[in-house]
């Protein structure tokens, strides 16, 4: 092996991956040779990666001998473009979010599933249709082409193909960074570095219930999020490939012209239609004929009127599509939820493998300021009222990227998802010997949403500090009068730490009260004890209940009289854990 050159290893290692996929997929393959091929794989891919390395010092050494002069350059201190830093405070709040998430996932029966940030790119290629331009692609380590994951969707089928495509019927649930070469805008949100929340039901179950029970798991989530009010527009896949086939548009160009109608909750008519005809070569009749369709909105009304259209319903994929929404509409009444969708015609979303159900979560600020969906439709006469497309910065010289006007975009959606029934299927296939016996593999049904944690930050983050709410969950701050009593301190924050109390104390050996009480107000801790040399004898600690309120946008300390209450040490935890400060501070609402 050591012997070989780069691209002697490289078709090698083709082969031992043929090999190992072949193992993998036979049923009858002993684990043993299946983990042999899989660690002979390994030796080869790293094997190449060290010989690259190798080859990469060498030129490296080579052009610096080119250039001794070079200087090193001055170390920008910026995080890079699209990424941002949390402060403890923002972290507080991210933290609470993510857990009222997490609790309604664990409420609603999934169970976590964590993958890695990056993939091989070959996984992440044709499943995102025109956004795959906004794929991370990584440098060769190790004789893999790697990429950084755009979503948790495809990971989470590649993982179920790994399984065999046996793991049916699962409620899987992962909460991680993901990562898109977007222009950013941070204000709302859109980063390249962010975080998303999904839940994800697999297997073959009875029709739309997996689907309604997903909705219900959202409609759940955002209402416990409080992020005020808002709408799930929904669609089917299936009634807007029925819509474009009955217009006329060709086949070729279905998932094009299906991109250009997702914008109608961004630009208006005139220029999605301008898309579709100037840049994707759509007949100007067939667009307007898309166009009657695509402005409809509403509910049941809406269904019924659908399925009244004998041009529509003659096209089966919109027939079985109505059907589904008939069924899904019923399901989302018994969830009593119903009031919170509305069954959007325009709603397309852009990626390549949904297959049926789609859906988005918007609220007031995901339209772009002074943008109203109602005027998207207007004639080009009165169309002045529609808010512009983002208008962008003039770029640096030598910038990656134009900068987007911040004050022209809209949150956009802040959760979204749909049915994908043939991803797995497409990665069982890829993996199969020949395409004989990829079309014997049955994939598994998937449908989820992905909930997307820094857009409801951004809605969240403001409201959290005009309300002056907390930004440390320090429940308890000990404190010694007169002499430093460290050891003291010491053991009774450790009785309190394993009694499930966050507690703190000031890591000096003497210190003084008043610098104590600073230390303690400075997190809004709200309660101080303090342990003096009398009391400690007795069995004794002094506890000091503090508040604070806000005045003119700002925490002030409401003063107190009381020098505390003294209780019995043995008694504390069930003390403190009874006072209504306790229960009102532990919600988080001060």
């Amino acid at each position: 092996m050591a012997d070989l050159d780069a691209t002697s290893l490289a078709a090698e290692i083709d082969r031992q991956k043929a090999l190992f996929n072949d193992l993998r997929i036979n049923p009858a393959t002993p684990v043993a040779a299946l983990e042999q091929a899989k660690k002979q794989l390994g030796d080869l891919q790293r094997a190449l990666g060290v010989l690259k390395k190798k080859e990469e010092k060498k030129d490296g050494a080579e052009q610096d001998n080119k250039d001794p002069t070079k200087k090193k350059e001055r170390l920008l201190l910026k995080t890079a473009k699209g990424t941002r830093d949390y402060s403890p405070a923002e972290m507080f709040c991210r933290l609470h979010l993510e857990n009222i998430v997490k609790d309604c996932f664990t409420t609603y029966g999934g169970s976590c599933l964590d993958t890695p940030v990056f993939e091989r790119k070959d996984v992440l290629t044709d499943k995102y249709g025109e956004d795959a331009k906004l794929i991370f692609d990584l440098q060769d380590q190790g004789g893999e082409q790697l990429a950084l994951r755009y979503d948790h969707t495809v990971p989470l089928a590649r993982y179920l193909a790994m399984m065999g495509g046996t793991n049916t019927q699962a409620k899987l649930w992962q909460v991680g960074k993901v990562y898109r070469r977007d222009n950013p805008v941070m204000s709302k949100g859109r980063m390249r570095e962010f975080s998303q929340a999904d839940f994800d039901i697999s297997g073959v179950w009875d029709p739309m219930i997996p689907d309604a029970e997903l909705l219900s798991l959202l409609c759940t989530v955002l209402s416990k999020l409080d992020v005020g009010e808002f709408t799930v527009k929904i669609n089917h896949r299936k009634i807007l490939d029925g819509i474009f086939e009955v217009c006329g548009v060709p086949q070729d160009k279905i998932r094009a012209i299906s991109s250009a109608v997702d914008k109608l909750d961004k630009l208006p008519w005139s220029e999605v239609k301008k898309e579709m005809t100037d840049e994707k070569g759509l007949d100007p009749l067939v667009a307007d004929k898309i166009g009657e369709y695509v402005k409809y909105k509403g509910g049941p009304a809406l269904l019924d009127q659908l399925t009244a259209d004998t041009i529509l319903m003659s096209n089966p994929n919109a027939k079985q599509g109505l059907t589904d929404m008939g069924l899904l509409f019923t399901l989302l009444k018994a969830y009593q939820v119903l009031d919170k969708f509305s069954f959007d015609l325009s709603l397309a979303r852009g990626l390549d493998y949904y297959t049926g159900i789609i859906y988005e979560a918007v609220v007031e600020a995901s339209a772009p300021p002074g943008f109203k969906a109602a005027e998207s439709f207007a004639s080009s006469q009165t169309e002045n009222t529609a808010a512009p497309p983002p208008s962008k910065k003039k770029a640096k010289a030598g910038a990656e990227d134009e900068e987007i006007d911040e004050t022209q975009v809209g949150v956009g959606s802040i959760a979204a998802g749909g049915r994908y029934d043939n991803l797995v299927g497409a990665f069982l296939a890829g993996a199969a010997n020949n395409a004989k016996e990829a079309k014997k593999i049955v994939g598994i049904p998937c449908v989820g949403v992905s909930i997307g944690m820094d857009r409801i930050f951004a809605l969240i983050w403001p409201k959290w500090v005009e309300r002056g709410m907390r930004s440390k969950g320090t429940m308890v701050y000990v404190m010694s009068a007169g002499d430093g009593l460290l050891e003291e301190r010491v053991g009774l924050v450790r009785e309190l730490r394993e009694a499930g109390i966050k507690t703190d104390f000031l890591a000096k050996t003497k210190p003084k009260l008043p610098t104590q009480f600073a230390a303690g107000e400075k997190d809004e801790v709200p309660f101080a004890i303090i342990l003096g040399t009398d009391e400690l004898k007795q069995g004794l600690v002094t506890v000091k209940e503090q508040r604070w309120e806000l005045v003119d946008g700002k925490k002030v300390k409401l003063e107190s009289t009381s020098k505390g209450t003294q209780v019995r040490r043995g008694e504390l935890v069930r003390w403190l854990r009874e006072t209504e400060t306790w229960k009102e501070w532990t919600d988080i609402k001060l």
